[in-house]
């Protein structure tokens, strides 16, 4: 995996802390100069240093990444600093505000879906000429959730733009694949991170008087304490096993395996709807249909 890296030039949203900031240092032991973008200045700048203290060759970015121009912005940066780049990390996200169905505020929703999606969006068109550029291929990692996989109760939006993420994914790896662009979804569960404090980088645009964190009372899921976070994994565990998948080349990555049996409940039910489709003497007639889109 070391060879695979070195020498390549990745750039990470959401760097300046968390998975993201673990991603950079962990690529750049390996070998990668990297890009770090982040909302943060004061800890853009600080995650900057740490790289550098590292002999990591790093450039540090402002982004917010619901701007398309800021990503933009960062490609010509990033391909002015290093030329080529081979990697991207659409790692940026926030997690919302739990709460009920009636209770979430549409500011709320359009915050974390213009983050946690639009995004994702954002940076792949803006990086993907880029990584097409050098003929040499190269790779696109989506953050996403083990809210992805499953949707959580009271955390509505948070869940549906992961969902959409691991979907995105899985078109987006058929289209790059003759590219030699590998695209992956990052799926965990509970890492050691601020994303239960997300509130602290709400845009001006998304605030409302109306926005405020519930006592708890109707939260659940995975914001309904503080105390799932901050006793998830740490990072840089996340970071190490990031890279064993892609050297495996895996498209979904999965850091928690205790996941894996309530998954393939999920995947049993569909299995079963399936049969039950097939078994109707409404629709059973299509069960041998040919299939053009998948």
């Amino acid at each position: 995996m070391a060879n695979m890296l070195k020498g390549k030039t990745a750039v990470i949203s959401g760097g300046a802390g968390g998975i993201g900031f673990a991603l950079a240092e962990e690529f750049g032991r390996r070998g990668m100069s990297i890009v770090i973008a982040d909302i943060e200045a004061e800890q853009l700048a600080i995650a900057e240093q740490a790289l550098q203290e590292q002999d990591i060759e790093v450039l540090a970015c402002q982004l917010d990444v619901t701007d398309y121009a800021q990503w933009q912005s960062v490609a010509e940066q990033a391909k002015e600093r290093f030329g080529k780049i081979h990697m991207l990390v659409n790692n940026a996200g926030v997690g919302g505000i739990p709460g009920s169905i009636e209770d979430t505020n549409h500011k709320t929703w359009q915050w974390v879906i213009d983050v946690n999606l639009m995004g994702v969006v954002y940076g792949t068109q803006a990086l993907t000429p880029a990584l097409k550029a050098h003929g040499e291929g190269g790779w696109i990692i989506n953050v996403a959730s083990m809210a992805g996989m499953a949707g959580v109760p009271y955390s509505g939006a948070y869940s549906a733009t992961k969902a959409a993420v691991v979907s995105l994914t899985e078109g987006w790896a058929v289209e790059l694949k003759p590219h030699g662009i590998a695209v992956s979804t990052l799926c965990p569960a509970f890492v050691k991170t601020r994303i239960h404090e997300s509130m602290r980088n709400i845009q001006d645009k998304y605030k409302s008087s109306k926005l405020t964190v519930p006592d708890g009372k109707s939260g659940s899921g995975m914001f309904k304490a503080s105390a799932l976070v901050e006793g998830g994994i740490d990072p840089n565990i996340l970071a190490r096993r990031v890279c064993e998948a892609l050297e495996s080349g895996q498209t979904y990555i999965f850091t928690h395996p205790n996941y894996r049996k309530p998954i393939q409940g999920r995947s049993a039910a569909i299995d079963s709807a399936f049969k039950d489709a097939e078994q109707s003497p409404i629709v059973e007639h299509l069960k041998d249909d040919s299939i053009d889109i998948l």
